[in-house]
């Protein structure tokens, strides 16, 4: 098989988080092609009740994989995965996808302090999936929880070019840092795609340093496992496709696409799925 015959990697956000992975897996993947599929006319995740965001997610990858055959799909959205993961599968037994779950497990390896944070949307942040897995992993750690409303909406701005206000962003994050018998936080988990492309941000404002911990990496070598390296590859050039569910980026979000190179190309299935109609809180 050639390179040039070998399916697509669907990577799939409700926004531009999924970005900070697919970084990630072109460096492992290069003789791949990918197709970044952004949910902006659900965007964002957190202002959805939980059954009609299952039901927009199952059908909207029903549309996905006829349209584009992929190879793996990985769900670059913590929010997304922990939600509708087990569904996905289930619905689609024949294809593999590859999800992202708040990294507590090697968060709970590295910190020293005992005391870590998980960085999350409000809805990562009350999924039982989370609670799970600091129930089998970090059992013996002190686990925050801040489920943040508006740092999605933010990094989005953040990306684009838009200046934050400091004060409005350390709100969103000054719950993180706990000081407890006499110990510190030392590791926030970014349990949200979005938010690496704030870390930068993060650092400066933190009232003492702490690691930042990005899945990303983490996802794509998962993602590199289960993809056959064909021998003889070259390493491919060229834009990749980016769709968008709402059919109308704007201008700062198509120039951004075109700096990862990705081409925003149409959306053509209307969009009849759910609608929100309740927020997660």
């Amino acid at each position: 098989m050639t390179t040039s015959e070998l399916k697509p990697i669907l990577v799939f956000d409700s926004g531009i988080g999924g970005l900070t992975v697919l970084r990630e897996a072109r460096v492992l993947m290069p003789e791949r092609h990918f197709i970044y599929v952004a949910d902006d006319a659900g965007f964002p995740y957190g202002g959805w009740e939980e059954g009609a965001l299952k039901e927009r997610v199952i059908a909207l990858f029903g549309e996905l994989l006829a349209a584009h055959d992929p190879e793996i799909c990985i769900i670059a959205c913590n929010t997304a995965f922990t939600l509708v993961g087990a569904d996905l599968r289930g619905a689609y037994p024949q294809m593999t996808f590859v999800g992202t779950v708040p990294a507590i497990k090697p968060a709970a390896e590295r910190t020293r302090s005992g005391l870590v944070s998980v960085l999350a949307t409000p809805g990562t942040v009350k999924r039982a999936y989370t609670r799970d897995l600091i129930q089998s992993f970090a059992s013996q750690c002190h686990v925050r929880l801040v489920g943040s409303e508006n740092l999605a909406r933010m990094a989005e701005a953040y990306i684009r070019g838009e200046k934050l206000d400091d004060e409005a962003v350390l709100g969103e994050i000054a719950s993180c840092f706990v000081e407890r018998d006499g110990e510190k936080t030392d590791i926030v988990v970014l349990a949200c795609t979005h938010y690496p492309f704030m870390a930068n941000v993060f650092r400066r404002l933190a009232p003492w340093p702490v690691d930042w911990l990005d899945p990303a990496e983490a996802i794509a070598r998962r993602a590199r496992s289960l993809v056959p390296l064909p021998n003889g590859f070259e390493p491919l050039n060229g834009f990749d496709p980016a769709v968008f569910t709402s059919g109308k980026p704007d201008f700062a979000t198509r120039r951004l696409m075109q700096g990862f190179g990705l081409t925003v190309i149409a959306n053509t299935v209307p969009d009849k799925r759910a609608k929100p109609s309740q927020a997660i809180v």
